[in-house]
């Protein structure tokens, strides 16, 4: 469609309740089609995509966020990595480059090589700021106290009330979209699956998706279902982890970490004797996923039973303790019209009373036959997020349960078809759903392939969640979200 109408469509589609997924951009300058930016929208059935063709000469296009607000952080990446304008955004700040980057550096652009070595520049990066009498700035990061990757916060505070926050990311960009173009998808296949060290199945099972429509690839039952089972074993053992790390080391409350972690371990532990990886490397692999027999079934409901009796009774202490849950109640709240606003995805738009769910809205893998009972609360707040958390880790104790009960014979690898062909993967990772968007050329390889992990979108959720809080509950806030610097990224 001309340039002109697509951020409108894009607008007209979102108020006909088809949300903003995803906006990307793709170099087809050999084509002869110049560059060529991309909305996907989700329908009932699938995703709806919008297409704008931008002139070699003048790639630029009037801005969606101008009338999307989700579109912001994606129109900024794609400036980036482009050099695509667009038009009217209010934010043109670099968002994935730093300051030492030179400026018209665009490393998706086809005659961008991969090894190119830049020169040491120095642009500018102005942080936003609130000026007035008694205001303070306080710069956290972007080197952490805490074994974590870095980020960088800046906090505009009066006493200890935070009047904003700002984040700045992207710190340790390491290139994936590149690095993988012209690769085969078996040989890509490693670095989906290391995108995310705590969130493989997430990223894995969406790229296999990804892989199999577009090279109409059928895959069994039993491997439809075995994907369900390692999708609800990493959300079971993620959630369990950020209930012990919310509680014990965003309040202190030691006990609740303790516990957390011990059960967090015993999981881990039989992920390794599964698949031969703690954090289920192999679990999910394109046109398949690694198979159980009766022995690791029996393994499986065992360490299920322990981990279920021993977490409520943690659950039941932890929900009774007043002073736990002060602290829980009313901070970070997260409204429901800026959660829609900000395109807030998995648990963070759940707890803010959106019912959205992958598994449920966009069945995929074998969530047609094994669908999740749809989780959500209203007020938006710590406590809110916690309870989410809670209730998921039942419902996936649940559907492993139920895997196994019915788990079909049959197949657990299937021969990857070939040729050229483009489609959209996506799993509801237990962060929220991740979005590929796959584009293979005529000999099978990687022409592009655009990845999307839940954090992304919901990073800039902080500038809603910060104000008219304390400084000492933003790391509760932060914990509450949990959110994968290294899958934001890429």
């Amino acid at each position: 469609m001309p340039r002109e109408a697509f951020a409108k469509q894009v607008q007209t589609l979102v108020k006909d309740d088809a949300p903003l997924a995803l906006l990307y951009a793709t170099d087809e300058r050999t084509a002869k089609r110049g560059f060529v930016v991309r909305a996907a929208l989700q329908a009932a059935d699938g995703f709806l995509t919008l297409e704008s063709e931008l002139p070699e000469n003048d790639p630029s296009y009037p801005s969606v966020t101008r009338l999307v607000m989700a579109a912001h952080w994606f129109e900024r990446l794609i400036r980036d990595q482009f050099g695509i304008e667009p038009v009217g955004h209010p934010d043109l700040r670099r968002l994935v480059h730093h300051e030492n980057i030179p400026a018209d550096t665009h490393p998706l652009r086809k005659d961008f090589t991969w090894n190119t070595k830049l020169p040491v520049a120095n642009e500018p990066y102005p942080m936003h700021a609130v000026e007035g009498k008694g205001i303070y700035e306080i710069p956290v990061g972007p080197i952490h106290a805490g074994i974590i990757e870095p980020g960088h916060f800046r906090f505009n505070v009066r006493g200890e009330r935070i009047l904003s926050l700002e984040g700045k990311l992207f710190f340790k960009h390491k290139g994936v979209e590149k690095l993988v173009e012209g690769k085969t998808p078996k040989d890509a296949f490693p670095f989906v699956e290391r995108i995310s060290g705590d969130m493989v199945v997430g990223h894995t099972l969406a790229f296999a998706e990804a892989v199999e429509r577009a090279t109409g690839t059928a895959v069994s039952a039993r491997t439809k279902a075995l994907r369900v089972l390692w999708n609800e074993l990493e959300r079971l053992t993620a959630h369990i982890f950020d209930m012990g790390n919310i509680a014990g080391n965003g309040t202190g409350f030691s006990f609740m970490a303790a516990q957390g972690f011990r059960l967090v371990e015993e999981l881990r532990r039989m992920h390794e004797s599964l698949v031969g990886h703690r954090f289920l490397r192999g679990a999910v692999v394109l046109g398949g996923a690694h198979d159980i027999g009766d022995e690791a079934s029996d393994t499986i409901r065992t360490v299920l039973a322990r981990i279920e009796r021993e977490l409520q009774t943690i659950l039941d202490i932890a929900f009774t303790n007043d002073g736990l849950m002060e602290r829980f109640e009313t901070t970070g709240v997260l409204s429901e019209a800026a959660a829609r606003a900000y395109g807030a995805r998995g648990l963070a738009a759940r707890a803010s009373n959106i019912a959205a769910d992958a598994r449920l809205d966009l069945p995929y893998a074998g969530y047609a036959e094994h669908a999740p009972e749809l989780v959500t609360e209203k007020a938006g707040d710590v406590a809110a997020r916690f309870r989410v958390r809670a209730r998921e880790s039942a419902e996936s104790i649940r559907l492993i349960r139920a895997v196994l009960d019915t788990l079909p014979e049959g197949d657990t690898l299937a021969v990857l078809g070939s040729g050229k062909g483009s489609a959209y993967g996506w799993n509801e990772s237990w962060r929220g759903m991740v979005l590929d968007w796959l584009a293979l050329d005529a000999n099978g390889r990687i022409d592009r392939l655009v990845i999307t992990d839940p954090s992304f979108t919901n990073w800039p959720l902080f500038g809603e969640l910060g104000p008219g809080n304390i400084v000492p509950d933003f790391p509760l806030c932060n914990k509450s979200l949990n959110l994968s610097y290294s899958g934001t990224d890429l």
